[in-house]
């Protein structure tokens, strides 16, 4: 079938795109930044190809890893008449691609040996996980899911896994021997007498090895497509690239477009190596750079290189400096607030006022780092009756978790024996944490990413009921189920002009007229897990990772730009947060939210700014503000005296019937221990121990800090 392609019309180009189409035929890496026309370039390269006789239409194939750009990529294809027909240019993942290749060549490389695509690896996990012990609660089978596709999409076996989880330092969901353990029983369940089932991985690597193994196959693929394009390639992975290679065989004929600094999928597996190594790859590729920013405001574009200007480590010598091309527009704000839910409230009000004065709904966006924080956001644009969208994932009382634990507090609300004291006002927070601790939530943070954001909602149910009793102290149980009904029963239909409330990692290659990016504060972006509890990254790559997130999400704006962070989760606590240390020298010395922060830094409740006890300066973290002094400060320690606090906490839990952190954290009591209270008074000022606390515990706390003290003081004479 004869193509006619339509002449080429480079004049709408600037100079760098028209210089990446014509590029000659073979190998040519295109370094796009963040809304610099990378489609149209690609697309036109294809088109300049086809037209000039390097290439037929069908012997292109181009790849991406979205369904959504792959259908993009279509659309623009098919404007140019050169896609979405046989005969024409294919654009689709790299998995759709390799699971049309290998339902073509099974029978030739196979033979009869029957085969299907696994629908959900969640049960085949799930029992792999039950047989190695490790049970079956499901933010366990997720992450151990993550784990197994983190290794195949890096090329790892499962006897190789626990050296590579050391080396990669995976953040994994339990000891490795034992997740090494679960990935080879997953592996062993899709094999039986009945044939094969073969998950995403699997299309990848049965296609490569099929190319690699069998010559045939691999002379009549390479006869069929001679010229390959992929998008985004800094996102590939050590097995997405062993299939490209076999696509290519000995052949040059390569067009890669990719940012190194919007790599932000390394837990994935992903990895910007195969991008930063293309030159030494191919010593004679043509290497172009598009810097022309035509998505963003100049002033938008400015923050975002500012961004990306402190990045350090081997991306950041690849960093593109973005050139606004746009009119000018308003200067991107910053905002501080008190705690999480003014800045929710605030929000909405911005979101508001955006709508009246002419911005659509759907051309505003909430942006967060994970999915836990949106609920005080999906409040506060219900409250103002702005529509919504949750993006990448559930609206928050619709997650799994979530209802499990709304099912956990109405059974516990069902209970006759539970007196009304215990229901309401500030014991009723003590029993709602009670109440979900069987379903998850713990007194520290777990490891695993599913785990975290399962806790995350969890706390932020604690939080949630801490705001309630907050604003009525006579809020009893059933008083909060109905509140959260209500709150879940809300009407927030999912259609196309709501407000989008999106993830980081789910909003790239998206943008919007207006962005808030909400909760840019140290242990949230960069995410605490990196951070360590001294405040300092213990893995450097990992902290890049986190500021490449913010530039992604400051590069989703076209316009109006907010960024803001809450000193504290709920109203009333202890203001401890601080801005993120990727703000530093960002926010203008006269915005408000700089004046705030130089003037005070994180205050307490009292409105008293919290120093350290040993050296006078100002506490930064919530591990320094409950010990009342900065980590690295000497302290003396009791340590016989912690133990007997800890032993008095166990046995008061056990005829509470409480897990023992209801009672007191183990950081509070390491406070008791070093900074030894001897009345109320000194027992209120440790962080932690408030009026209610001091009711129930003081007299027996400060007995046994007296029983020590005396002792100390005789074994002295």
């Amino acid at each position: 079938m004869m193509v006619r392609v339509p002449a080429l019309d480079l004049s709408a180009l600037d100079p760098e795109q028209a210089a990446a189409v014509r590029a000659p035929r073979g190998p040519v890496c295109v370094l796009a930044g963040a809304g610099t026309g990378k489609t149209r370039t690609i697309t036109h390269r294809i088109a300049h190809l086809i037209a000039g006789g390097h290439v037929k239409p069908d012997q292109v194939l181009a790849v991406t890893f979205t369904a959504r750009a792959a259908g993009e990529m279509r659309g623009r294809l098919r404007a140019m008449g050169l896609g979405g027909e046989a005969g024409q240019v294919q654009a689709r993942t790299f998995h759709a691609a390799a699971l049309r290749q290998l339902r073509y060549f099974w029978p030739q490389v196979v033979g009869d040996v029957p085969w299907q695509l696994l629908d959900s690896k969640f049960p085949v996990v799930a029992q792999a996980a039950h047989r190695a012990g490790l049970g079956t609660a499901t933010e366990m089978i997720r992450d151990l899911l993550s784990e197994i596709e983190w290794a195949k999409a890096s090329l790892i076996a499962p006897e190789d896994y626990p050296a590579a989880a050391a080396r990669h330092h995976r953040d994994a969901p339990a000891e490795v021997t034992r997740v090494a353990q679960v990935y080879a029983g997953y592996e062993s369940a899709k094999t039986s007498a009945d044939g094969l089932l073969l998950d995403f991985d699997d299309l990848l690597l049965h296609t490569a090895a099929a190319l690699e193994d069998f010559p045939a196959v691999a002379d009549e693929f390479r006869g069929r497509y001679r010229s390959f394009v992929v998008d985004e390639y800094q996102d590939v992975t050590p097995l997405q690239q062993r299939v490209l290679d076999a696509w290519l065989g000995e052949r040059d004929d390569l067009t890669v477009v990719g940012d190194a600094n919007q790599t932000i999928y390394s837990f994935t597996g992903a990895s910007p190596n195969h991008l930063l190594d293309f030159s030494r790859r191919f010593p004679d590729a043509t290497v172009i750079r598009l810097e022309r920013d035509y998505r963003s405001t100049p002033q938008v574009v400015s923050l975002a290189n500012r961004v990306i200007g402190a990045a350090r480590g081997r991306i950041a010598g690849t960093r593109l400096a973005l050139i606004g091309q746009r009119p000018d527009g308003p200067e991107p704000e910053f905002a501080e607030y008190p705690d999480v839910p003014a800045e929710a409230a605030d929000v909405a009000a911005k979101i508001k006022k955006l709508i009246a004065a002419g911005t659509p709904a759907a051309e505003i966006a909430v942006l967060y780092r994970i999915n836990a924080q949106s609920e005080p956001f999906e409040q506060a644009l219900s409250a103002r009756d702005i529509p919504f969208q949750v993006r990448g994932g559930e609206g928050f009382f619709q997650r799994p978790e979530v209802r499990q634990a709304v099912l956990a507090l109405r059974q516990v609300d069902a209970r006759d024996d539970l007196p009304d004291e215990a229901r309401s006002g500030s014991e009723l927070i003590t029993l709602v944490r009670a109440a979900l601790a069987p379903v998850g939530l713990t007194a520290e943070e777990p490891a695993g990413a599913q785990a975290r954001e399962r806790w995350s909602s969890l706390l932020a149910l604690v939080q949630l009921t801490e705001e309630l009793v907050g604003h009525d102290a006579e809020i009893d149980l059933t008083g909060l189920l109905r509140e959260l009904a209500t709150r879940a029963e809300a009407k927030h239909p999912p259609t196309v002009d709501g407000v989008t409330l999106a993830s980081l990692h789910a909003a790239k290659g998206l943008e919007w007229d207006a962005v808030f990016l909400v909760g840019v504060s140290d242990g949230t972006l960069p995410i605490q897990h990196v951070l360590g509890d001294d405040g300092k990254a213990s893995d450097q790559a990992a902290l890049e990772e986190e500021r490449r997130l913010l530039y992604v999400g400051v590069t989703r704006a076209r316009e109006h730009l907010t960024i803001s962070w809450a000193l504290a989760r709920t109203e009333g606590r202890r203001r401890v947060r601080r801005r993120s240390r990727f703000l530093t020298g960002l926010v203008p010395d006269e915005s408000p939210a700089s004046r705030i922060a130089a003037a005070t830094g994180p205050k307490d409740v009292d409105g008293k700014r919290p120093l350290c006890r040993v050296c006078a300066k100002p506490l930064i973290g919530t591990y320094a503000t409950m010990l009342g002094r900065c980590r690295r400060c000497p302290a003396e320690l009791d340590q016989e005296l912690l133990d007997a606090l800890k032993e008095w906490r166990a046995e008061k839990a056990e005829a509470l019937r409480v897990r023992e952190f209801v009672v007191f954290t183990d950081t509070t009591l390491t406070a008791v221990a070093e900074q030894l209270p001897t009345d109320d008074a000194a027992l209120a000022s440790i962080a932690g121990i408030g009026p209610k606390k001091i009711e129930q515990y003081g007299a027996d706390v400060l007995a046994i800090v007296a029983s020590r003290m005396r002792a100390t003081t005789q074994n002295r004479r």
